[in-house]
C-alpha cells in the first residue's frame, strides 16, 4: 500500500507562485512513477504532468509547460509542483498519484494510469 498527502493549496493572486508537496508513505519503493492531476469545478479531473520516481524524464500539459515545475526528493519521500504566474483558470483541487512496479505504465496522462491518490488541495487564483 502506498498512501500519498498533498498541502500547500491555497488562495493566491494572479500571476503569483505555490509551491504544492506531496508525501509519500507506505511502499515508496515500489513507485515507479509520480504525477500532478487537476481538478476544475463541474470538470473531470486532468493531467498536470508526471516524472519517474527514479528518473529524470519529465511531461507536463501544454497548459502549464514553463510555468509549472515538478521536482522530487527521494530522500523524504516528496514531490513538489512549483507553479508560477498562476491564472484564474488553474483554479482546482490539485492532487498527486503514483503508479507502482508491475502495472502498466500506458496512460501517463489519465486517471487510469495511477493506482494511488491523494485527498487533493485546493488551489484558488484571484484576479
Amino acid at each position: 500500500q502506498v498512501q500519498l498527502v498533498e498541502s500547500g493549496g491555497e488562495l493566491v493572486q494572479a500571476g503569483g507562485s505555490l509551491r504544492l508537496s506531496c508525501v509519500i508513505s507506505g511502499r515508496a519503493s515500489s513507485i515507479v512513477r509520480v504525477g500532478w492531476f487537476r481538478q476544475a469545478p463541474g470538470k473531470e479531473r486532468t493531467f498536470v504532468g508526471r516524472t519517474w520516481w527514479s528518473g529524470t524524464n519529465t511531461v507536463y500539459a501544454d497548459s502549464v509547460k514553463g510555468r509549472f515545475t515538478i521536482s522530487r526528493d527521494n530522500t523524504k519521500n516528496a514531490m513538489y509542483l512549483q507553479m508560477n504566474s498562476l491564472k484564474s483558470e488553474d483554479t482546482a483541487v490539485y492532487y498527486c498519484a503514483a503508479t507502482i512496479t508491475g502495472r502498466s505504465l500506458a496512460g501517463f496522462a489519465t486517471v487510469a494510469g495511477y493506482d494511488y491518490w491523494g485527498p487533493g488541495t485546493q488551489v484558488t487564483v484571484t484576479s
